[in-house]
């Protein structure tokens, strides 16, 4: 067992986030708001000269009302105070519950996004990228934006709004200490800005290490039993505690940051109140300025630095938005490598002749041109090289050979989940890439190793594939793949759910369900990607009944592990490195007496009921 596993974590990109753009992103979904966008600017400013008139008026209340014992000028004045508070107060419930509809209607939308683009791309993408990355976009980091336009959108207008109407009020009260006032704000802002462009990075580094705990957290989650039976938690445990730390760091990092932002604008706030209180006092004591201009003032002051101190205190996710942003639309903007041709045709009703012609496959990228350039990737090795077949309509066609021959790999090719590295695959005469997607697999079925139940009931996974059945056409379909008698043992029969990944049921009976969603599909093209290796014998022999019904009159690949199917098929195609080495009958392939023979004597040694590897 190689110790390296949970020492190595996934390089972390180094490229700060890109603000302006994500910021751009950001509010192209906010204009399709802009209504509700200006009642809620109405209710922030609405809020924000409510809280302007509130110092003016305690100015007052000491000028005129205290100093001069007018008790009924005093209690105007405190009705008025109440009165523009408790405006604010209603403006502010009325805008946060406006924007916080507007924010969940964009991350619905974000997340809508998402997994279509998901759905779009093809497994060559899945092969490169981790789920629980992709899933950390698509839940955490939406979570992040959720953040920002719940509380976010709002604290920076009602902020902004703020200062400006504590500016004014400054200005139009006394020109002189509102200069004063403002002496600190350039070094503010230069401040702001400073801690911006260091704490930018940092966050993206939190983004993408929340991106690998999650990554880890799923493929552990998925191979919980594989760990157990090999005794590999306590390993599992320090990996994963590898990847917890970098990502521990990483918000420590950015935390430690912040976290030194606030005390410093509290330092100049403190600064531009000693001040105003200090020159106000001069003009005070020399007549030029009353005591209550003064206190309101220092109101003002602290009116006007509050809002820049509270967006320094949303600093942490304003910075962390525009990571998560960042890569939310790195995921959107993922160009899928395997889309429909702008003149795909739909696929006619299809005879089922299946050609490849001088086909070669690679999973990696390849170059455009023939010339290498300076830091290219070596070329990737080819799964599939220069493979020619012809599979007529109706005639089944098993493929054996060793494990990483190309088996899977091959079969896939006609489905288009992947496109081939040069030559064609022709189904009737027509290249599989001039039809769109939909209409070809709709007239394939496909039944895998281990065969993928969702989490739904036993009848909908049976219907997967053909939604419209009935329940009679389901129980038919059950019966034909021989699941129909297990089924009607449970205690919901064919209303019981399968549990996350067909969980409560056992392998060989999700292999069984899976088949009986072949034959309801009813395809003319067929693929079974060694769909009996996981039942017993006795099981294996009915179901072998019930692909004889199935694969009459259809095209049908079978990657080949119980021998009864190599037996029957029409063609047996023996891959090796990618290479078909052999070709022919079952019968015609063991006189030949090369690897097809070797790979029979060697599992009908190790398998007395005969399989082929």
């Amino acid at each position: 067992m190689q110790q390296r596993a949970f020492t190595s974590l996934p390089a972390v990109t180094q490229q700060p986030v890109a603000t302006l753009p994500v910021l751009r992103r950001l509010a192209g979904y906010l204009k399709i708001y802009r209504w509700r966008l200006i009642a809620v600017l109405g209710l922030v400013i609405a809020g924000a000269a409510t809280s302007a008139g509130g110092p003016y008026l305690i100015g007052r209340a000491i000028d005129t009302a205290i100093r001069l014992g007018n008790g009924p000028l005093l209690n105007t004045i405190a009705v008025a105070l109440v009165s523009i508070y408790a405006v604010s107060a209603v403006a502010t419930r009325f805008q946060v519950a406006l924007m916080g509809s507007i924010g969940q209607r964009i991350l619905a939308r974000l997340r809508s996004e998402i997994f279509a683009t998901l759905q779009s791309l093809s497994l060559r993408y899945f092969d490169q990228h981790p789920a629980g990355d992709l899933m950390s976009r698509l839940l955490n980091d939406t979570d992040v934006l959720n953040q920002l336009f719940g509380q976010g959108i709002i604290q920076v207008l009602g902020s902004l709004f703020g200062i400006v109407g504590a500016i004014i009020a400054m200005l139009l009260l006394d020109v002189r200490l509102a200069i004063v006032s403002l002496l600190v704000v350039p070094l503010m802002f230069f401040t702001t800005a400073l801690f911006s462009q260091i704490s930018r990075r940092a966050f993206q580094r939190t983004r993408e290490s929340i991106g690998d705990v999650s990554a880890e957290i799923q493929e552990e989650i998925t191979g919980v039993r594989v760990a157990q039976a090999f005794n590999r938690t306590a390993l599992n445990r320090q990996r994963f505690a590898v990847r917890n730390a970098a990502n521990r760091d990483a918000n420590v990092s950015a935390i430690a940051i912040t976290s030194a932002l606030m005390p410093t604008l509290g330092i100049l706030s403190s600064m531009a109140i000693a001040v105003v209180a200090g020159f106000g006092g001069y003009l005070a004591l020399h007549h030029q300025a009353t005591v209550g201009t003064v206190v309101a003032f220092i109101t003002y002051v602290q009116q006007f630095f509050f809002p820049i101190q509270q967006l320094a205190n949303f600093f942490t996710t304003i910075q962390a938005s525009f990571a998560a942003g960042d890569r939310i639309f790195s995921l959107i903007d993922s160009t899928p490598d395997l889309t429909d041709h702008p003149n795909a045709i739909t696929m006619p009703p299809l005879r089922g002749e299946v050609v490849f012609d001088h086909v070669s496959f690679s999973y990696g990228s390849r170059r455009t041109s023939g010339l290498p350039e300076a830091g290219d990737e070596p070329e990737p090795e080819l799964v599939l090289d220069d493979i020619v077949l012809t599979a007529k309509p109706g005639e089944t066609t098993a493929i054996v050979g060793p494990t990483g021959a190309g088996k899977t790999t091959l079969v896939s090719l006609i489905g288009r989940l992947y496109d081939v590295t040069s030559g064609a695959v022709r189904i009737d005469g027509v290249d599989v890439r001039d039809v769109t997607r939909t209409s070809l697999r709709q007239q394939m079925g496909v039944v895998l190793q281990d065969s993928f139940l969702f989490s739904d009931t036993i009848a909908g996974n049976i219907r997967y594939g053909r939604l419209e059945a009935t329940h009679a056409e389901v129980e038919a379909a059950a019966r034909a793949a021989h699941a129909h008698e297990f089924i009607e043992r449970l205690p919901q029969g064919y209303q019981s759910t399968v549990g996350e990944r067909g969980g409560r049921l056992s392998q060989g009976q999700r292999q069984l369900i899976g088949i009986a969603r072949a034959i309801l599909a009813d395809p003319r093209i067929l693929i079974l990607d060694e769909a009996t290796s996981s039942v017993d014998t006795r099981t294996e022999l009915l179901i072998q009944d019930a692909l004889r019904v199935l694969l009459r009159d259809r095209t049908a690949f079978v990657i080949a592990h119980r021998l009864s199917t190599v037996r029957e098929a029409d063609h047996v195609l023996v891959l090796q490195r990618g290479h078909i080495v052999e070709r022919g009958t079952h019968d015609s392939l063991l006189a030949a007496g090369g690897l097809y023979a070797e790979l029979y004597r060697r599992q009908f040694r190790d398998d007395p009921a005969g399989s082929v590897p």
